[in-house]
């Protein structure tokens, strides 16, 4: 059973299974499903709980674990165990005797499982399939930007706030999202002062603006899918932030030059007659990268796509010290308008480029 973390309330509320596994890179989300499988398991009797950590996969003691779940206590009838896998790798050892445990469940014990995100590979496996085949699969992911404003108004309503309807309530609720984008852990906080600093009932936008700090964290992997999505203000905005926040600049080139290699490549597999799913393909553009090549190729032609990557090439020697006469000196300046190349090609905005 898959089960999304804001459906794991009403799923507890009819009863505790014997096994679930968390997986996933959002901590907060992680962390409130734990407590709240905690919180069920304890409601419901399972009185003694046993934490169990995969330091070195190679040296733990899996016997030791499986014999826990089988061990009567002389404290509680029910107990709640825990498996913390911090790196997803059980090991040569952890991956059989994981298995065995799937076999072994019962309803004396609630097993619950720890564990990052995870690559392909390792969601293929045979232990992370067993445990998906024997108990409830959470998988736990960042919210996304434009889930944001959404996710931001449904914690308001449970600690009893809201913001205004309409127009004005979409832009409070947009203005909360811009400044916490990428830290959920530090929303939940903001949001806990908001209820701290004011009553139930509705927030306006001064409130908000007035109470609501700046701790939003820019993934560099992020800034070419809102360059490609054509979202002017939150490209700039994440190009900002990534450069207070000490990236390389190297590193944000990369990302933006990835993906206009991607363009000239599919661009030149669709001159060539292919189909746009195969020349996407053959381009190795892959997820929500896709739909959003699907929308820009349309407006690139190849000349266009043949300057950007003239201008990567150029941007490329500046974020490694070489300069050129018609660029800005500071690599940062040249990403920006890397960053404004691509969404003027893209047909997106009407800026003019900055120097």
């Amino acid at each position: 059973m898959n089960l999304k973390p804001d459906q794991l309330a009403a799923h507890l509320a009819k009863g505790v299974k014997p096994l679930y596994t968390i997986h996933g890179d959002e901590p907060l989300l992680a962390q409130e499903a734990g407590d709240a499988i905690r919180a069920a398991a304890r409601a419901a009797g399972y009185g003694e709980r046993k934490v169990f950590t995969v330091g070195n996969a190679a040296h733990f003691d899996w016997d030791g674990f499986i014999g826990a779940s089988q061990a009567m206590s002389l404290f509680a009838e029910r107990q709640l165990i825990e498996l913390r896998i911090p790196n997803g790798k059980p090991g040569k050892e952890g991956s059989p005797a994981l298995q065995r445990y799937c076999e072994t469940l019962c309803d004396d014990v609630v097993t619950v499982i720890h564990l990052p995100k995870l690559d392909w590979q390792q969601a293929k496996s045979g232990w992370f399939m067993a445990l998906d085949a024997a108990g409830v699969m959470l998988k736990v992911e960042p919210v996304e930007r434009r889930e944001l404003p959404a996710w931001i108004a449904k914690r308001l309503a449970a600690q009893g706030q809201r913001v205004a309807d309409g127009e004005e309530g979409q832009r409070t609720l947009a203005f909360f999202a811009d400044r916490v984008e990428g830290n959920l852990l530090a929303a939940h906080q903001e949001l806990q002062k908001l209820a701290l600093l004011y009553p139930a009932g509705e927030l306006s936008f001064d409130q908000i603006e007035a109470a609501v700090l700046d701790v939003a964290r820019y993934d560099v992997f992020r800034l070419g899918e809102a360059v490609l999505a054509g979202q002017v203000a939150r490209a700039l905005r994440m190009l900002d932030g990534l450069r207070a926040e000490g990236e390389a600049p190297v590193l944000v080139h990369w990302t933006l030059a990835e993906d206009i290699r991607g363009l000239a490549r599919a661009r030149n597999a669709l001159d060539a007659g292919k189909p746009l799913p195969l020349a996407l393909r053959e381009a190795r553009v892959w997820g929500l990268k896709e739909k959003l090549f699907e929308r820009a190729l349309p407006q690139l032609e190849a000349h266009q796509i043949e300057q950007l990557v003239e201008a990567a090439s150029v941007c490329d020697g500046l974020v490694k010290g070489l300069r050129h006469p018609d660029w800005p000196q500071d690599p940062w300046d040249g990403l920006r308008r890397l960053v404004l190349m691509l969404l003027q090609a893209n047909g997106r905005t009407r800026l003019a480029l900055a120097a």
